[in-house]
């Protein structure tokens, strides 16, 4: 609606609003020379044309489409599904979500039709995209950079589960085929291209891989490429690296020259990093005895970032030097150490948020609460260890030096570890063997709290226990009971009193109590299969000594009890096996190789019984049961020769048994060397003038070998026999006397002074004389005079008789009828 202003009028107030601008007439910008050039220099004008473009002939739409050909194509919302009425109509151009909303339009919709975001419509399907050519020199190359990345992830992957060797492979076959993708790129002119972090990463993970493989010529090699390249940015930093492998081959000069090159290459800015090369020129210099160069760099590290470990080596160094003010000086600074880490406070449950103390159950053992602990650990360990180190040297006994220490800790932040700290003095005084001053260290907490009085008394319950005072030792087991009934060591120490009293079953309820209060408590799990073995609940102590064995994997003692317990359950097989087991872990121990061998010479099987009890005389050459088997074996293969070796050493362990003399001379005289048992024998007779057998085997060697001696012999064998019953008749007459009882005297020791064992004493014994209780002449006169009696018996047992190999020879004079009855019709009338 135009207004026409007359002249000579009023002016009227909204005049104006419908005057024509031309500046913002749009309709003819698609025709604008000057606008479209104007419009091609942006980044809508360097965009391709779309198919909105194409369309621009189209009646009544062109003024419209002109900015839309050079803007987005708008996606409509209902994405074309069928039957939704948002399909673009036949002909009409795809409108654009900035003039109107997309599919509702005046002229309506087509039933059924899709979407077709391009307005291709009724004008065939699209043209195919190109597709890019496999074999082209650019896809080869990237195919290639691919594979050299998978080898790379390869390689590390590998070198984490610990296939050093592939990892290596890995890493070389990456470096070949990196060098083929830069020649390829050289040749096809691409050298601009090159990838170098793809040419560093496959060089450093080299390097590693070989010092992995601890190859450290090569590995050094590798790192000198990249760090004379320079194109590499901060390659510097891996002289570190160059550092770290001259200190594995403890070349500490050309480490410290390499660790310093890396220092001055690393800005100022990165402290961590500068820390950390510091701390190992620290290390390196305390490796070549160079303690005031490592004072330097740890005291410089201590004044700008302190960690626990260099404060530990500045006090060890300072130790090394015996300075005691510089001492004393590292350790109260090492008191002052932050760990950075929150309160302990935080961790406790409150009993009304039940929202809190869900998310207390997530956080209480994650990854950083894990990380805290390790924190803690390490401070507690190096303050302990440090005052254990500077107690003796800072004042002039260990226990003033250590009160010192514990005073300091009082004062810190570390008020907690201070009661650690004095369990710990007490412990050094047993390390020193001064139980009085331990003792007394652990009797001053018993007015402590709770926790610390429970360690203080189950320490001393322990220490009355193997000084055998079991009375102190179940005093103090109550005190720690009292003061922490959930305490399992006090609990394993009131068990281990009734232990010793032979009260097995009050014993098994207090280790089934610590094993209630801690099921891991390892002492409480032992203890109660020894008491159910000796209460004879064999199958009960087996199921305690196998849950024992899953946790302690390779425990010699568990696996002897396992083994011994099947022994005792008569199972020879499991027995066996367990021992076998045993023996895998403990090769060299000579009391399971015996029990093995005792196994098998139980089956029957006197070879692998040999083999075992054989071994077990070559780790311990003084048992004498072991000895004693071996003589006998051999003595069985009619092998005396080899038995007297065993013999001899049996002599060795015990010089004032006969009996081993007396074998060796035995084996002699059934070896043939009558020469050498009858210098034996007279051997014996000289260290054993009063031994019976001895004097037997000497009359009847002499009398075979036809000496005169045998006369003298036989004089000394009355005499000795005559003294052998005078002994055996006061032991009796003393038996009768004092008990009534009848005993057998000192016949058994002597039988086994002479040699003889315990199973033939009976057909060496001789006929006592008769008593006659009204002799006034004595109770022990004979009535006839005695006849020298020069049988003996051999202490090896019967010899064997010899095979006979010959048929008996046929006497020609002998009547071949003579072992024949005549009859009656044969004799003459």
């Amino acid at each position: 609606m135009e207004h026409l202003h007359l002249a000579g009028e009023e002016e009227d107030d909204y005049s104006g609003f419908n005057d024509y601008n031309a500046t913002l007439d749009t309709d003819d910008l698609a025709h604008d020379e000057s606008f479209q050039k104007a419009v091609l220099r942006t980044s809508h004008g360097r965009r391709p044309p779309t198919q909105a473009k194409l369309s621009m002939g189209a009646p009544g739409a062109q003024g419209r489409l002109a900015t839309a050909a050079r803007g987005r194509l708008a996606m409509p919302s209902s994405m074309g599904r069928p039957g939704s009425g948002m399909a673009v109509q036949d002909g009409q151009a795809r409108p654009m979500t900035a003039v109107r909303a997309a599919g509702f339009t005046s002229a309506g919709n087509r039933a059924g039709a899709g979407f077709d975001p391009l307005n291709q419509a009724g004008k065939g399907p699209a043209p195919p995209l190109e597709a890019k050519a496999e074999d082209s020199p650019e896809e080869k190359i990237r195919h290639l950079e691919k594979k050299v990345n998978e080898l790379i992830e390869e390689s590390c992957l590998a070198n984490s589960r610990g296939e050093l060797q592939l990892a290596l492979d890995k890493a070389k076959e990456a470096g070949r085929k990196e060098r083929v993708l830069v020649r390829q790129r050289e040749q096809l002119s691409m050298g601009d291209q090159i990838n170098l972090d793809l040419t560093y990463s496959v060089l450093f993970n080299l390097a590693n891989q070989y010092v992995a493989n601890e190859m450290y010529h090569e590995a050094i090699n590798t790192y000198q490429v990249i760090v004379k390249n320079r194109m590499f940015s901060n390659a510097g930093r891996l002289k570190v690296n160059m550092g770290n492998i001259y200190f594995k081959q403890r070349n500490f000069e050309k480490a410290i020259k390499f660790y310093r090159m890396a220092l001055d290459q690393v800005p100022n800015t990165h402290k961590e990093m500068r820390t950390k090369i510091m701390q190992n020129i620290g290390i390196t210099f305390v490796k070549i005895g160079q303690y005031n160069d490592a004072i330097t760099s740890f005291e410089h590290i201590m004044s700008e970032s302190p960690n626990f470990k260099t404060g530990f080596n500045l006090i060890l160094c300072y130790f090394a030097l015996g300075d005691r003010e510089k001492m004393r000086d590292g350790f109260a600074k090492l008191l002052t150490v932050d760990l950075k880490i929150d309160d302990e406070d935080k961790y406790l449950a409150h009993g009304d948020d039940k929202q809190y103390n869900l998310v207390l159950e997530v956080i209480k053992n994650d990854s950083l609460r894990q990380i805290e602990r390790e924190r803690k650990y390490e401070a507690e360990r190096c303050i302990k260890y440090a005052a254990k180190i500077i107690s003796p040297a800072i004042e002039t006994s260990f226990s003033d030096g250590y009160d010192w220490c514990i005073e300091m800790v009082k004062n810190s932040q570390y008020i907690d570890l201070a009661h650690d700290l004095e369990i710990d003095k007490a412990i050094m005084f047993l390390k020193q063997k001064n139980f009085a001053q331990a003792i007394e260290t652990l009797k001053s907490f018993e007015k402590k709290d709770s926790k610390v009085a429970s360690t203080a008394a189950t320490n001393l319950s322990f220490l009355y226990f193997l000084e055998t005072d079991y009375a102190q030792a179940d005093k103090y087991a109550e005190v720690a009971m009292t003061a922490d009934r959930y305490n399992p060591s006090a609990l394993v120490n009131k068990g281990n009193v009734l232990y010793a009293k032979n009260d097995f079953e009050k014993a098994r309820e207090f280790y089934k109590e610590a094993l209630t209060n801690d099921s891991s408590c390892v002492e409480a799990l032992y203890n109660l299969g020894l008491c159910n073995k000796r209460l004879g609940r064999l199958e009960d102590s087996i199921d305690c000594f196998y849950k024992l064995h899953a946790i302690l994997r390779n425990s010699p003692q568990v696996m002897y009890q396992i083994a011994d317990t099947y022994e005792k359950l008569e199972d020879s097989a499991q027995a066996t096996e367990w021992f076998m087991q045993l023996i895998g872990v403990v090769s060299s121990d000579p009391s399971v190789l015996s029990r093995m061998g005792e196994l098998y010479d139980n089956e029957g099987d006197k070879s692998q019984a040999f083999q075992y009890y054989f071994d077990s005389y070559r780790h311990f050459p003084s048992n004498i049961p072991v000895i004693e088997w071996l003589g006998a074996y051999y003595i069985d293969s009619q092998f005396c020769e080899k038995a007297i070796h065993y013999f001899e050493r049996a002599s060795i362990v015990q010089p004032n048994q006969v009996k081993w003399h007396l074998m060796i001379a035995s084996c002699y005289r059934r070896s043939g060397n009558y020469q050498r048992a009858l210098e034996t024998y007279k051997q014996i007779h000289r260290k054993f003038p009063d031994n019976v057998e001895c004097l037997k085997f000497l009359v009847r060697l002499c009398t075979d070998l036809g000496l005169n001696d045998a006369q003298e012999y036989a004089t000394k064998l009355k005499k000795a026999e005559k003294n052998k019953e005078l002994r055996e008749q006061r032991a009796t007459s003393a038996g009768r006397r004092g008990s009534g009882r009848r005993r057998e005297g000192s016949a058994g020791s002597d039988l086994d002074r002479d040699g003889s064992a315990g199973g033939r004493a009976s057909h060496r014994q001789r006929a006592r004389p008769n008593l006659n209780d009204g002799d006034t002449q004595g109770p022990y006169q004979s009535s006839q005079p005695q006849e020298i009696d020069a049988s003996y018996s051999d202490p090896l047992g019967p010899q064997a008789e010899r095979p006979k190999t010959a048929a008996r020879r046929k006497d020609p004079l002998e009547d071949e009828f003579g072992d024949e009855e005549l009859g009656e019709d044969l004799l003459p009338e």
